[in-house]
């Protein structure tokens, strides 16, 4: 494929990062934009950012999605191919404290990535949506053709409201877009707010370990790399529309519009404590479990049904979690250079 001009927004976020860093393997050219928010220690951003920074093809901008006249600027200016919206407020649990970050960047911000495509003649618009989606469903394994009017978490109600807004945009103004449901991201530069990160470090300085759920929950643990090549793979896809697509049937996953939504996960759900005891035997060490309850906003199991992935793009997810965790605590040794130890 000819090479192409990238916009990907959370650049110096842990997806935003592995992305950037794939395209400008294989020559594309990346424009990075982040307002390096400090959500969590902003350190980590700026490390990531140092391993781009400086590469042929990638320039940085730091900027806030809501910053519209800024956004709309660049893209009149870059006239990019391809956009790849991975800027958002994460997380299940700070959206119960802090509902107003959410709203500002994952549905004012994304409104402003909609229109700067539309106006902008950008050929594909991919964005982050996630698995949480799913809410009160419990319907096993999680498929993209399940209604999911049922969220739990106003995280959870951001990223569908976000799939919603595509699909307005898909459908009014024939802007290709595509959604994808990130099933339990880890792996090498990982977020410091997510369980393996604050499972190693904990393990590693004799601290107890939050196990919630008792360590009941199941989650489809899925590698960085697999998610990366799902993200650069459905980008290389645009959609066209699905024909068969019918009213009275309505499929939720697809639409007569250029509109499109996939699962991306390992199709192989883990149960938390086997996580635990994968990550006690990389370390050598045995965590002391603190049990807790279920959080409010979170689901017992998270299992991705893939088919459409697999079909659409030939490709699916199969990182073990054992080679997973292996190569996190192998990253975060070095780059912690064992201080926590």
């Amino acid at each position: 494929m000819a090479h192409q001009k990238y916009l990907v927004t959370g650049a110096a976020g842990f997806i935003g990062f592995h992305t950037t860093k794939r395209l400008l393997a294989r020559g594309d050219t990346v424009v990075g934009y982040d307002n390096l928010v400090p959500y969590y220690p902003v350190e980590y951003k700026h490390a990531r950012l140092k391993q781009l920074v400086g590469q042929p093809g990638f320039t940085f901008q730091q900027a806030d999605l809501t910053e519209r006249e800024r956004l709309m600027q660049l893209c009149r200016s870059e006239k990019f191919d391809v956009v790849i919206n991975l800027a958002a407020q994460a997380g299940v649990r700070y959206s119960l404290e802090n509902p107003h970050a959410y709203v500002e960047a994952n549905i004012v911000g994304f409104v402003n990535i909609l229109e700067a495509c539309r106006h902008n003649e950008v050929k594909h618009l991919v964005y982050a949506s996630s698995s949480s989606v799913y809410g009160a469903n419990t319907n096993n394994p999680f498929s993209i053709h399940h209604n999911v009017d049922h969220p739990i978490s106003l995280y959870a109600a951001t990223k569908k409201a976000n799939e919603l807004m595509a699909h307005t945009y898909s459908h009014l103004f024939k802007l290709p877009t595509t959604g994808l449901r990130f099933f339990t991201v880890y792996g090498p530069w990982g977020r410091p707010d997510m369980a393996l990160f604050l499972f190693t470090k904990a393990i590693l300085s004799g601290k107890p370990i939050d196990v919630f759920n008792n360590g009941q929950m199941r989650r489809d643990f899925t590698y960085v790399d697999d998610i990366v090549e799902g993200i650069i793979r459905v980008a290389d896809n645009i959609p066209t529309g699905n024909p068969n697509w019918s009213g009275d049937h309505p499929d939720p996953a697809t639409s007569k519009a250029p509109y499109k939504v996939y699962n991306i996960g390992n199709n192989q759900p883990v149960e938390l404590l086997y996580l635990v005891e994968t990550l006690e035997k990389c370390l050598g060490k045995t965590a002391e479990k603190n049990f807790l309850p279920m959080q409010p906003g979170d689901v017992p199991a998270t299992y991705a049904d893939v088919d459409d992935l697999i079909r659409d793009v030939g490709f699916k997810p199969a990182t073990p979690i054992e080679t997973g965790v292996a190569r996190f605590v192998e990253w975060y040794r070095s780059y912690h250079q064992g201080n926590q130890n």
